[in-house]
């Protein structure tokens, strides 16, 4: 179990950075993988340490986000951690009450549903007040992993928080959300506003704390259309990286890399490859060399195997890592899943989907 050491800096040296030299475009000698709900449902021993406590409560312990965030490291050589969180811890700092509900997913007790509620929301949010437990995981973390691999923060873009707000959990036509778009233009942009302002800080807050990367999660890009993407989705999206460049630079912290993961966004890749972004995630629904196109020579890929593909036999994974390799190519890319990883997939298969990364991209930078 994680044991918290006080001083954020004297960080252990990172001892491999395949991860962050792809983000940045540099040569690697093997293609770096990580996965997205790496530290998930599907491990028991994920299991086991979630059993006995409320979601939330698990996301504010400190210790028990970095017990939960190594323990896919203890089992795969996977490139890259990513902090055990949720996007919802947003928010929860602007001051909405969120519960997880079993069988139901995160439920919002009073979500917004008309434009007076926007002043029920904190206005001005300290992020270091609000989420520090966040930012005490990461250093906890960051101390924990020893230099194996870099830490990857995170947090869900302003759209994505929106449309939980206002929809109160999951949906599957985000009607709710939507209609404010169309009904309440102005009101949807001041919403989406302090959310990217609080996102920005929160981000930055992250890197002091010592996360090495960073990654946005507009995981609900794909209810949206192109013009709506355009006005109310990538302003936001280009806004976060930019402040939170200006922010590091300002406050004389690391310049990390940033990934965008869009999901269902491939109508958008030409904008988000120049969003101010290193890497592009990608989700499974688009072609290897047709994302390479649109994105052009200077961001790095990241993505994008099936998630399903995790339930076919272990030499079929390899075949489709192959084939995935091959299309993307090994460099300037970090192979991922095009979303999270389920609850009742097996861990062998992760393995060997992690493991076929490592052989068939050194195989084929040999060759």
């Amino acid at each position: 179990i994680c044991s918290f050491i006080h001083s954020p800096k004297g960080f252990p040296k990172l001892k491999n950075d395949t991860f962050l030299r792809a983000a940045r475009g540099e040569e690697t000698e093997h293609t770096p993988v990580w996965c997205m709900r790496q530290a998930g449902r599907y491990l028991p021993e994920f299991r086991e340490t979630r059993a006995a406590q409320d979601f939330f409560a698990t996301c504010r312990s400190p210790k028990l986000c970095c017990e939960l965030t190594l323990q896919p490291l203890r089992r795969f050589p996977l490139d890259a951690a990513i902090i055990f969180s949720d996007i919802l811890v947003v928010p929860q700092a602007l001051g909405m009450e969120v519960v997880m509900v079993p069988g139901k997913g995160p439920t919002f007790t009073e979500p917004l549903k008309e434009v007076e509620d926007l002043l029920k929301l904190r206005q001005k949010v300290d992020v270091t007040a609000e989420l520090g437990y966040v930012f005490q995981a990461i250093t906890l973390t960051r101390h924990s992993l020893e230099g194996r691999v870099p830490l990857i923060g995170f947090s869900g873009a302003p759209w994505t928080l929106m449309s939980y707000m206002i929809e109160g959990g999951g949906s599957t036509t985000m009607a709710k959300a939507k209609s404010w778009l169309y009904r309440h233009p102005e009101a949807s942009h001041r919403l989406l506003r302090l959310l990217a302002d609080v996102v920005t800080d929160y981000l930055v807050g992250q890197v002091a704390a010592g996360a090495q990367a960073l990654q946005l999660f507009e995981s609900h890009a794909g209810h949206l259309g192109p013009e709506q993407f355009q006005d109310f989705a990538l302003p936001y999206i280009r806004d976060i990286a930019q402040g939170v460049k200006s922010k590091l630079k300002e406050e004389a912290l690391p310049l990390v890399p940033m990934i965008i993961f869009a999901k269902d966004a491939h109508y958008a890749l030409r904008d988000l490859a120049h969003a101010g972004y290193e890497v592009v995630g990608l989700d499974w629904t688009i072609r290897p060399q047709e994302a390479r196109a649109q994105t052009g020579k200077d961001v790095t890929l990241q993505g994008n195997l099936d998630p399903c593909a995790l339930y076919a036999p272990k030499e079929k994974i390899g075949e489709l890592v192959k084939k995935m390799l091959e299309g993307f190519g090994t460099q300037r890319y970090i192979a991922n899943l095009g979303h999270g990883l389920y609850p009742d997939m097996s861990p062998e298969h992760v393995g060997a989907f992690v493991e076929a990364v490592h052989a068939h991209s050194r195989h084929i930078n040999k060759h």
